[in-house]
């Protein structure tokens, strides 16, 4: 059985962070909430772990892998450029459900990439997704915490039915508010593209890009 860290979600333990982020630092893998559904998290700066979550899910490593960031200021090492349309969306949608994809930079692992040359980061809304990545101060993987192809799981009882021991530890944060995942949107494109509608309703993403 995975370690099970229980913390709430409107005031996360500080102690409690810190032990899940001494996981992601041995090069573990945790679960946590995020303000979707519950993620799959692993330092995205090391090759081995994020090797694993492939492994875990079962995923095709065609398929990049997105992350969270600690800090908007995190973003200049992990990019090319801020594109216009990039820096509307953050001020509009950021902290929240909006994945947005930007050219990667070298200091991204290609393998996040899934040979694209492009990155998918996020900065969370939810409490404890945050303070992950801002305590370690690295980027965490944040693909849905499921096998591949299988229902995503709302919950850490969910999570544990469903990927038992294959994860290090499971943050119980409680209930996710699940429904649809993070929006994607691709701005290395022009007009930018709309990988995956989620929670950000496409009324308000159109009235974004209709202003660029």
């Amino acid at each position: 059985m995975p370690i099970i860290l229980k913390i709430d979600p409107k005031n996360p333990d500080k102690s409690s962070i810190i032990a899940a982020v001494e996981v992601l630092k041995k090069g573990g893998v945790i679960a946590f909430p995020t303000e979707t559904f519950y993620g799959l998290g692993a330092d995205a700066e090391n090759a081995e772990a994020v090797e694993k979550i492939y492994g875990i899910k079962g995923r095709n490593f065609k398929n990049p892998l997105p992350i969270i960031i600690g800090s908007s200021q995190d973003l200049s090492r992990l990019i090319e450029d801020t594109p216009e349309t990039g820096r509307r969306l953050m001020e509009r949608f950021w902290p929240g459900g909006l994945t947005i994809v930007f050219k990667a930079s070298s200091n991204v692992l290609p393998r996040l990439t899934g040979g694209t040359g492009k990155i998918g980061i996020r900065l969370s809304s939810n409490i404890i997704a945050s303070h992950l990545a801002k305590t370690l101060q690295n980027p965490i993987t944040a693909t849905s915490a499921n096998l591949s192809g299988a229902k995503e799981c709302s919950s850490a009882n969910e999570v544990i039915n469903c990927l038992g021991d294959k994860v290090d530890a499971v943050i119980d944060g409680g209930r996710t508010p699940g429904g649809l995942g993070s929006t994607i949107v691709d701005v290395t494109t022009d007009p930018p593209t709309i990988l995956r509608k989620g929670i950000i309703p496409p009324s308000l993403l159109n009235d974004i890009l209709r202003k660029i």
